[in-house]
């Protein structure tokens, strides 16, 4: 193999399609657009989703769902990662402060306590919200809660 008989691959390499360059070329006339109508003419476009009249698919479907605006979004925790973060950290307070500082939590991010595990330490325990058998485990235990 040398330089002056290297090419392309068999079919690698396409002839570009010259439109509107007389009827000799194969696509003189219409210049492949078709007999009149929109599409025929400069600067046609079809909207998004537009098929051809018939009922486009985004209508023919049915509207579903509704997004709440004025939903909370808790980050969970529940009473055996509580049980684990007082182990670890020695502490029997537990706040908001102390998971941020700790790198549970992020500084918008509320918390819930949820009810599940078990919880042996006798913690004080400050977040955004609890569920009820989280509420009863905890001061079942010997523990308080606070809400923020």
């Amino acid at each position: 193999m040398e330089l002056h008989n290297l090419k392309p691959a068999a079919g690698s390499n396409k002839k570009s399609k010259r439109i509107a360059r007389g009827q000799g070329s194969g696509h003189g006339g219409t210049s492949t657009r078709g007999h009149k109508g929109d599409g025929s003419r400069s600067g046609a476009k079809l909207k998004r989703g537009f098929e051809g009249g018939q009922m486009p698919l985004q209508m023919r479907l049915p509207k579903v769902g509704f997004k709440n605006v004025n939903r909370v979004e808790y980050t969970p925790l529940n009473l055996n990662q509580l049980q684990s973060i007082s182990e670890k950290l020695g502490v029997e307070t537990i706040d908001v402060a102390t998971l941020l500082a700790n790198g549970y939590i992020s500084r918008t991010e509320k918390v819930k306590v949820l009810g599940r595990g078990e919880l042996k330490a006798k913690l004080t325990i400050t977040v955004h919200a609890f569920s009820e058998t989280a509420k009863e485990a905890i001061e079942k235990v010997g523990g308080s809660v606070n809400l923020v």
